[in-house]
């Protein structure tokens, strides 16, 4: 009669892989507790955490959206009403919206007689992400989903592959208090990119992905460098060269945008990680922007469906 979901904050793009790679990020996490109840369709019950209002709406709603999408596909005869705690930050390039979509679709799927597997759920996660962006966008979705790094590796059929990721390193994020829109950071992109852009966009796509599944920190850091988008989107944030700048010098493979801003990114090995964490938060300060630091392992879980505690006698 009852569940409660939760899905990971997400890493889009992940530095080379524009749209097609993601990770997870298990430093905060959305709840969707779903309720079950005789009348077909979806509302909106309780908000709670970082926001305290959400649209009640299904199609302005990501998580109503994503369990309506779930119920409709699996034919039930029920309804939900669904409660959110917001635990991701909002337009934070940190997936907030995607973790609502999954965590919704994944707490509804679990009242199901026959619930879907999890990674069976996407599309309809999808349709959940789409009411905040529209096309929609891989990257956040399967990250908050499936956990750990991500490829979008094939949209017809839908193909998703985890990527192994070198044990012993560490994910820093900082979200800063700026705001950047996804849909006007992809809107000031360029339709078209020179040919010799393009190869060398490749090859730091290709060693990346090299360097992560042979545990190749050396072909890790000579790729963690996005030369394709990052030098479009650059101006948002102008404090983001001294940020990368302190990380690299303290020590991290690199540093980068999450998703489309505002908030940076960089991998570290775990012994650097507290040094990386220290050099990127001054860097941000002696620039004038207070900044929240998140820290969580490469190989973060993705969505669960939370135990419900038991009655205490």
């Amino acid at each position: 009669m009852q569940a409660t979901a939760s899905a990971p904050a997400s890493i889009g793009n992940v530095i080379v892989g524009f749209d097609i790679l993601g990770l997870s990020l298990d430093a905060a996490r959305d709840r969707v507790t779903a309720v079950r109840e005789e009348e077909p369709g979806v509302r909106l019950g309780s908000v709670s955490g970082l926001v305290t209002s959400l649209p009640g709406e299904t199609h302005k709603n990501t998580a109503l959206a994503a369990a309506a999408a779930v119920l409709d596909a699996a034919g039930a005869t029920f309804g939900a009403r669904l409660s959110i705690d917001k635990g991701v930050p909002m337009s934070a390039g940190m997936g907030g919206s995607a973790a609502s979509a999954v965590a919704g679709a994944v707490a509804v799927n679990a009242l199901l007689d026959r619930p879907f597997e999890i990674e069976d759920l996407f599309p309809y996660c999808l349709e959940g992400e789409r009411v905040a962006s529209d096309p929609v966008h891989w990257d956040n979705v399967m990250a908050s989903l499936i956990g750990g790094l991500v490829l979008g590796a094939r949209a017809e059929p839908i193909r998703l592959a985890s990527l192994p990721v070198p044990p012993g390193l560490t994910t820093i994020l900082f979200h800063p208090s700026a705001k950047i829109e996804t849909q006007m950071a992809r809107g000031i992109l360029k339709p078209e990119v020179p040919m010799n852009l393009l190869i060398e966009h490749s090859r730091r796509l290709a060693a990346f992905i090299a360097g992560c599944t042979t545990n190749n920190l050396d072909l890790i850091r000579d790729s963690f460098e996005d030369v394709l988008i990052e030098p479009q989107r650059a101006h948002l944030l102008p404090q983001l060269p001294a940020v990368q700048r302190a990380a690299r010098d303290a020590g991290a493979l690199g540093c980068s945008f999450s998703g489309s801003g505002p908030s940076v990114f960089a991998w570290a090995r775990d012994e650097d990680a507290a040094a990386v964490e220290d050099a990127m938060n001054w860097a941000f300060l002696d620039a004038g922007l207070t900044a929240r630091a998140y820290r969580a392992p490469l190989d973060s879980a993705g969505a669960r469906v939370e135990p419900v505690a038991e009655e205490v006698r």
